[in-house]
């Protein structure tokens, strides 16, 4: 009985098949052509990363953070991912350990608070004029008002620093996470700028009473390393030193402490007049007094 009615509904289709024009007949769907082969793309293992294409004018961090411990003082070290990106590709966050640099006197030239767009050329012209680099520690407010100063800072082989977003004391020691968004923040800021983001950050302020454990945990989770100073030109102090107090307050600090490592605090933001006429001068002295000069880095000794 099942045969007959397959058999029966077989003759059916025939016969409605045969009754179809060739008009009336739905053609077949064309054949879709086969997607071309993907070019062979190799992704490395986890263990050995790309290796990134190196600027000259600074050192970009590899993948793993491989290529950080330096041999040269005056190259700025950037990476080209966000933490987030790091964290979102499944890369390192932290850095590796690494050796500071001890082999010479250092004196390190900082600058807070910039980029501004008056002090911080006139800066940048006396650093310029006497072949030295240093660094700034910008704060995201400023780079957003003065994103050409960044650039500039950046081109000439200075050595870019975070400072966070805004400065302000209250909102920024919060909670350890207030913290690192603020840099997070200005990492992004920075990178819409130069394509990259620095590794160094300054606490405003310092860290001396306002750090604990917590903060310390949350900045080396997400690869930061903070610098504070041990000298200081004293420049936004009330007493507002003139040039040569400026000067003088450096020598005397070099005087006492006599350190192999010395990192030097200024500012270059609006009301620094007297920093940048004790530029040439703090300069020429550190240099009698043997001092190289170099960028903070990460393998730049903490204080």
């Amino acid at each position: 009985m099942r045969n007959l009615f397959y058999l029966l509904l077989m003759l059916m289709i025939l016969i409605l098949c045969g009754g179809c024009t060739e008009e009336e007949t739905i053609p077949a769907k064309p054949k879709p052509s086969p997607a071309p082969k993907p070019q062979s793309v190799t992704t490395p293992p986890a263990n050995n990363p790309a290796k990134i294409n190196q600027p000259t004018q600074y050192v970009l961090a590899d993948e793993n953070f491989s290529n950080l411990q330096l041999n040269v003082i005056d190259k700025p070290v950037y990476d080209k991912y966000g933490v987030w990106d790091r964290h979102d590709a499944g890369l390192p966050m932290s850095l590796p350990k690494i050796e500071p640099y001890h082999e010479k006197n250092v004196a390190y030239l900082t600058f807070d608070d910039g980029p501004d767009d008056k002090i911080t050329p006139q800066i940048l012209d006396v650093l310029k004029a006497e072949g030295i680099k240093a660094t700034f520690f910008v704060c995201g407010n400023m780079v957003e008002k003065n994103p050409e100063v960044l650039k500039r800072i950046f081109n000439e082989g200075h050595a870019i620093g975070n400072h966070s977003y805004n400065h302000v004391y209250k909102e920024l020691y919060k909670s350890p996470w207030d913290f690192v968004a603020q840099f997070m923040k200005t990492d992004d800021i920075i990178m819409e700028h130069i394509g990259v983001r620095p590794l160094i950050i300054r606490a405003p302020g310092g860290v001396a009473g306002v750090f604990d454990e917590d903060y310390w945990d949350m900045i080396d989770a997400c690869g930061y390393v903070e610098f504070d100073w041990n000298l200081s030109t004293e420049d936004a102090t009330p007493s507002k030193p003139n040039a040569t107090a400026q000067v003088l307050n450096v020598i005397k600090q070099i005087t006492t402490l006599s350190p192999r490592t010395a990192i030097i605090l200024m500012h270059s933001k609006a009301g620094k007049e007297e920093t940048v006429k004790a530029l040439p001068e703090l300069i020429r002295m550190l240099r009698e007094w043997g001092y190289d000069f170099g960028v903070i880095t990460p393998m730049t000794p903490q204080l």
